[in-house]
């Protein structure tokens, strides 16, 4: 008899409080809670496989629970969480902490607590009379670019046979979201010759350089909101581009050796993220022929931090149509505005959707939380995922 949602729930609690426990800052290694999980699986008889990164010192796991049969759901989830630093909190966010219905801690909504849902299923899912396989697909370095996961997409991929669709458990109130935008974040520097601020023929600054293509960024995300399409299911509605960073100069009375600045474009599915900024980086080259007409060490360099896909709707899809089915949700499609690693499995040529517990406002926030009615939520989908699995 497959296990409650009550019963599923507390072992997913339990399961959370550990996972929260490992600082998995995206700056720091996830191999403590990789290991965690290794041997968690082992002892419910489930071998698991790292994709690892190029140095070893972060991982991707994953697991296939069932036969080697067509037809399989991956669970996914990245392991990693953003910084504390400086955040007002009033617990101690590496302790999970329950208050007023409420469960604190980093990652708790973004998205630890999916992530103790699946591992809290496996149980049930190792001895029921599966059809069909679940796989585990645990990612790191989501939160700097998505960087881990299309590794291990590839090896899911190339699995015989591969699994069929994916639900990514990014926190949307186990609601189903179909689409989300792209994201790609880029760092251009701009490289002056000092000189006395008083000989401005003498030297080139690299803030007032940098404040042209800055400019340029600026009338290119006026540009954005006035071409808005109404019919847009984003909010907003429009691409968003936003300059996140600045770094320059050392003196006021010096003209800036140096400026730098990061900036991340986010785009809806119908709109090429590489087509818009093409003006811009044609700039930049101008530019720094520019520089280097004046001062050979002068000019402008710029390089990629991520480039994520966008999640582009698939109504009527096989992973939406499950998805539903297990959350109970009869809604509108819905989109969302932040980045996942949804778009990359749908590159990756899987089936898939964003549902699971938790809401993206709590996610990288001080204090953090999960409402326990949530995991409940999501411990009925799990259930019912196990029954759906083990049907005919």
């Amino acid at each position: 008899m497959t296990v409650s949602p009550d019963a599923l729930h507390d072992r997913a609690v339990g399961i959370l409080t550990t996972l929260v426990g490992f600082d998995t800052t995206s700056r720091r290694s996830n191999l403590a809670l990789i290991e965690w999980v290794e041997a968690y699986l082992a002892d419910l008889g489930v071998e698991s496989r790292r994709v690892s990164n190029a140095d070893g010192s972060k991982a991707n796991l994953m697991a296939r629970i069932g036969p080697a049969a067509a037809g399989g759901v991956i669970l996914s989830g990245h392991t990693d969480v953003v910084p504390v630093d400086g955040q007002p909190w009033s617990t101690d966010p590496w302790v999970l902490t329950e208050k007023d219905g409420k469960l604190y801690g980093r990652g708790s909504a973004d998205m630890k607590g999916f992530i103790a849902l699946a591992l809290a299923a496996v149980p049930e899912l190792a001895k029921a009379d599966l059809k069909r396989p679940a796989w585990l697909a645990f990612s790191y370095d989501e939160e700097i670019g998505c960087l881990g996961a299309p590794a291990m997409i590839e090896a899911l991929s190339r699995e015989d046979p591969p699994p069929a669709l994916a639900v990514v458990g990014e926190p949307t109130g186990m609601e189903v979201v179909g689409a989300h935008k792209g994201i790609l974040s880029a760092k251009v520097t701009v490289t002056g010759h000092e000189a006395h601020s008083s000989q401005t023929h003498l030297g080139v600054s690299a803030n007032m350089a940098a404040l042209k293509l800055m400019g340029e960024l600026t009338a290119m995300a006026d540009r954005l909101i006035a071409d808005a399409d109404p019919a847009s299911p984003f909010e907003p509605k429009h691409a968003t581009l936003t300059i996140g960073l600045i770094h320059g100069g050392t003196a006021v009375n010096i003209l800036a050796r140096q400026c730098s600045f990061s900036f991340d474009l986010r785009s809806p599915p119908d709109q090429d993220p590489a087509a818009l900024l093409a003006p811009f980086w044609e700039r930049c080259a101008a530019m720094d022929a520019e520089l280097k007409a004046r001062f050979p060490e002068c000019g402008v360099e710029w390089e990629l931090y991520s480039n994520v896909p966008p999640l582009a709707l698939q109504p009527g899809g096989p992973a939406e149509a499950l998805a539903r089915r297990l959350a109970g949700d009869n809604g509108p499609l819905r989109a969302v505005s932040y980045a996942a690693e949804a778009g990359q499995f749908q590159r990756g040529g899987f089936p898939v959707v964003l549902c699971g517990p938790g809401w993206i406002d709590q996610a990288h926030q001080p204090d953090e939380w999960i409402e326990v009615a949530q995991l409940r939520r999501g411990a009925g989908f799990m259930v019912r995922l196990v029954e759906a699995l083990s049907a005919p």
